[in-house]
């Protein structure tokens, strides 16, 4: 008896199942109401954001201050650091970019004649104040006298924090914290000198503060 089976009675190929390609999965994603459904991930209307509104919200800081005597207006980024505002738009690069988070002090300047870490401040913030930098210290060719009390007590090595620390040592004089050697290492614990000059640091900023 025969076995074959006529093409009648073979029954047809399952068809593979469709597998979606990514291509033709991200061509293909659901967009509802301007929104993405893709991967079991949403992202609604405010995610994706419409572009003019977005620039609009961060580039619509409008700020007019005063940095070492000289007024300065500009329309920037609302995100914008004083320290970027000064060392990119200004080119003060005195100002340095140490850990860009407020802990060791190498962008130190004064606001209103308050110690402040750039890094942290926003500039927008900042309408109508009065920023000193380490650029603003000098008269002329005639240095601040803390200025010339770091070159007398030799109180610098590499000198990268050597800006955050003056200017940070100027704010120190001017609030009177000065009586005592451990009232100045105190007060002026937020700067960091990686390579050790605390001693001469704090003679510099006596020195200063005395008038020697």
């Amino acid at each position: 008896m025969s076995t074959e089976l006529s093409d009648a009675m073979v029954p047809p190929p399952a068809e593979p199942a469709s597998t979606p390609s990514r291509r033709t999965f991200i061509a293909t994603s659901t967009v509802v109401g301007g929104a993405v459904v893709a991967g079991g991930v949403f992202v609604g209307p405010d995610a994706l954001g419409d572009e003019q509104t977005d620039a609009a919200r961060v580039s619509g800081g409008h700020v007019s201050l005063i940095i070492n005597d000289q007024r300065y207006t500009v329309t920037l980024d609302n995100r914008t650091s004083l320290l970027d505002l000064l060392r990119e738009h200004f080119g003060l690069t005195g100002t340095k970019k140490g850990c860009n988070a407020g802990a060791c002090g190498a962008c130190t300047v004064l606001v209103d004649g308050r110690r402040v870490n750039s890094c942290l401040t926003l500039a927008v913030r900042l309408d109508g104040a009065r920023v000193t930098t380490i650029e603003g210290l000098a008269d002329g060719d005639k240095l601040h006298p803390l200025q010339q009390a770091f070159i007398d007590e030799d109180a610098f090595q590499c000198g990268f924090c050597t800006p955050g620390q003056i200017i940070s040592g100027v704010g120190c004089i001017q609030e009177g914290h000065t009586g005592s050697a451990e009232e100045i290492r105190e007060w002026m614990s937020g700067n960091i000198c990686r390579c050790g000059c605390y001693v001469k640091i704090v003679k510099a900023v006596d020195q200063a503060a005395r008038g020697k």
